[in-house]
């Protein structure tokens, strides 16, 4: 795991953006109307909160802002070194410095104005000192605006930084420029640096990962190097130079002997010895690549004497091995030797550190002492001093004793001649031939098979398991192999089982199906209409009868009770298909699927059809009204009963609604019938068309239609004599937003 994670600072925001960040969430969780009646000392707490709200969201944003860029001198050299490499330590410190300075100023500013506020003698005094104080604020802030975006570029480089752990088992390549270092990491780790044939494609350092001995290793690319001073490298040759100051691995300095880098054996040669200081105290490979176009022995004399000569004066801790990226010849063995070399001196490093001394200070070496002066020697079983006697009387040591390796992968220890041992012979029972009657005394040369081939030869794990119950130790071994009693509360089961329960339970299960037998015979003679009382046209109406009370049971019974839409969910809302015979929509289907239940649709889809016939939206409305219009006066001239009741007759639209909305309907015309007897009986209401200014009652209808459709604009809304108050809004929520496209918000 990194030590490091830089991806995880929050982007930093530019001067103006960080402005408008703390003025709007001051306006936002803080107060904003002052109302007339305050006091002077409420007013003075309220513009003391702001102030001080907003000095707090600065000194927020400001101090996580320096908590997530790290120190330098806290974090690992290698880390510290390359962000003096990458972006100047000096302007990096002044950045933050800046940073912090402008927090202290801004903290300073709003306990000054605070204190002037507290001392505020009228509204207009304090609301002067609010806006003074929160305007330096922002100034303060503005005046940064050129660190802040300096320190965003920062953690937007830092975030794509590898993420490498400085402690960890690491191997580092170096070299220069298209030497085959990058083809070299993406053949050994699962990263896929970018490989091109000119110099310079890798500009940073890249991060891969590789196992060897079950354990994580870390391979670092590095950019290639140059030969020349220190002073004269640049930013991506500083970076391979900082990793292989500070970071503790194993060096692989990487040679084309084939020259097709554009550096010759020579020039690589002056820059190893140029930075050979930095692989002091590291395990040094020198890779001799591409000899898949150079071969190593066709080598000239002198340049083999001069990679020769180089190793020498790397030290004992420097090898020398031959590899190639394109026919993969020894890749796998320079990981390897790497690799080991850095485990073989971490090993030594830490044995040779001063916690060894505390670790050997717990352990204790016992020596026991002679209890007495008889000599004992040690015991060999029988069968081993067999097998000695028998192979020196053949000659020499002999043969091992063969063993099954059923199960086993085959190993570089196993003799050649074993393959043919493989497999078990085919024997009887559990016992199996030894390989060279190595067996016990009096067995013949036979043993037992273990558990493992039996269990191969039974269709391996899963399949067989070995029987436990020979292993058992009883009073009798007759016992071993007998049901282990079930016992249920302290009793044995089988001590209540009535042996004759199979043939009992036969019995019943017979009788059964024999009583269920005549019962279905009978209900058949029943249903079949044999009844010698009916004739056959009765028979098919007690038929049909049932049928349908047999379906009117389904729909009263069936889930969700009768509050389900008129339509499935599936077909509503969906569009008529024309050309579909089937389509749950159609008239048609519509019909044939209510005929299969016994319910006749035919009233149904006529009003449907009706309905299509007519007009838009707009005459069906105003057809409506006229119709209303006309029941209200046939209600006016209706017969009444004897009791002062209007006698209404159900219509024939009245068939399609349902009982509560034709009692409705019936209701409200007996009240306006009612109505219109009352209004004509009083003298506020002229009784004739004629003295209201209308020539007739047909003139006197068509104004009740204008008067409704001019009412109709209205109706819901408010009118003259409605009281409203409209929504207290401040200056701040009208004004000042979105203006010329501008989004600032205060």
């Amino acid at each position: 795991m990194p030590v490091y994670n830089f991806k995880t600072m929050a982007p930093v925001p530019s001067a103006s953006d960080l402005v408008d960040i703390v003025l709007t969430r001051t306006q936002r969780k803080t107060p904003t109307v002052v109302h007339p009646g305050y006091k002077i000392t409420r007013i003075r707490n309220f513009y003391m909160r702001k102030i001080k709200f907003t000095q707090q969201t600065i000194s927020e944003r400001l101090t996580a802002m320096l908590s997530d860029f790290p120190r330098l001198s806290d974090i690992h050299p290698f880390y510290s070194d390359l962000c003096n490499t990458l972006y100047d330590r000096d302007h990096y410190k002044l950045a933050l410095g800046q940073i912090n300075t402008a927090r202290q100023l801004v903290d300073a500013v709003a306990r000054d104005m605070i204190r002037m506020v507290k001392y505020g003698d009228s509204l207009y005094r304090c609301k002067c000192l609010k806006r003074a104080a929160l305007g330096r604020m922002c100034t303060i802030l503005k005046r940064q605006r050129a660190s802040l975006s300096y320190l965003e570029e920062v953690r937007k480089h830092m975030s794509r930084l590898p993420a490498l752990d400085p402690n960890t088992r690491t191997l580092l390549l170096c070299g220069l420029p298209n030497v085959g270092k990058s083809s070299f990491m993406n053949k050994i780790t699962r990263a896929n640096v970018d490989v091109q044939p000119y110099a310079f494609t890798t500009k940073s350092l890249f991060v891969g990962h590789t196992d060897y001995r079950y354990l994580r290793w870390q391979v670092i690319d590095t950019p290639g190097i140059l030969d020349h001073p220190l002073e004269q490298r640049n930013t991506i040759e500083m970076q391979a130079i900082t990793a292989l100051a500070h970071l503790t691995c194993s060096v692989l300095y990487f040679m084309d002997v084939s020259e097709q880098c554009g550096f010759s054996i020579e020039q690589q040669c002056n820059l190893f010895r140029s930075i050979s200081p930095l692989f002091a105290n590291k395990q040094l490979v020198v890779v001799i690549n591409k000899i898949d176009a150079q071969p190593y022995d066709t080598l000239e004399s002198d340049k083999r004497d001069m990679i020769e000569r180089l190793v020498k004066e790397g030290g004992p801790n420097t090898t020398m091995l031959q590899m190639s990226n394109v026919s993969e010849v020894g890749v796998s063995s320079v990981k390897n030797h790497a690799c080991d070399k850095l485990l073989a001196s971490r090993v030594d490093s830490r044995v040779s550190m001063k916690k060894t001394d505390s670790v050997m200070n717990r352990l204790q070496v016992f020596y026991p002492t002679a209890r007495d002066g008889v000599v004992r020697e040690a015991y060999v079983p029988e069968s081993v001093l067999r097998e000695r006697e028998r192979a020196a009387a053949e000659g020499g040591e002999g043969k091992k004793t063969r063993k099954s390796r059923i199960g086993y992968a085959p190993t570089k220890d196993d003799d050649d001649d074993d393959d043919e041992g493989d497999e078990t012979p085919a024997e009887s029972g559990d016992e199996m031939m030894v390989g060279n009657g190595g067996g016990g005394a009096g067995d013949g040369g036979r043993r037992k098979k273990t558990a493992r081939e039996l269990m191969w030869e039974n269709g391996g794990p899963g399949v067989w398991a070995p029987d436990y119950r020979e292993q058992y130790d009883l009073l009798d071994p007759e016992w071993r192999f007998d049901a282990i009693p079930q016992i249920l509360d302290g009793k044995n089961i089988a001590d209540y089982f009535d042996p004759d329960i199979e043939e009992k339970l036969r019995m019943l299960e017979e009788e059964e199906d024999r009583l269920q037998a005549e019962y279905e015979a009978a209900d058949m003679e029943r249903t079949d209409g044999h009844d010698t009382r009916l004739d056959e046209m009765e028979t098919a109406q007690v038929a049909e009868i049932r049928e349908r009370v047999k379906i009117a049971r389904a729909y009263k019974d069936r889930s969700g009770g009768r509050n389900r839409p008129a339509l499935p969910r599936e077909i509503r809302g969906r569009i008529k298909d024309c050309h579909d015979d089937d389509a749950k929509l159609k008239a048609d289907a519509i019909e044939r699927r209510l005929a299969r239940v016994g319910v006749d649709a035919s009233s149904m889809l006529e009003r449907g059809r009706k309905r299509e016939r007519e007009g838009p939206r707009e005459k069906r409305r105003q057809s409506r009204n006229a119709r209303g219009d006309a029941e209200m006066e046939d209600a006016s001239s209706g017969d009444y009963d004897e009791d002062g009741g209007v006698s209404m007759k159900v219509e024939g639209d009245e068939r399609s609604k349902s009982k509560g909305a034709i009692k409705r309907q019936r209701k409200e015309r007996v009240e306006s019938a009612r109505r219109e007897q009352s209004m004509a009986r009083s003298h506020s209401r002229p009784r004739e068309p004629s003295q209201i200014g209308l020539k007739d009652e047909s003139m006197a209808k068509v104004a009740r239609m204008v008067e409704k459709k001019g009412q109709r604009k209205w109706f819901g809304g408010s009118g003259e004599g409605d009281h409203t108050k409209s929504v207290h809004l401040v200056k701040w929520c009208n004004t000042g937003k979105k203006r010329n496209g501008t989004h600032y918000s205060r």
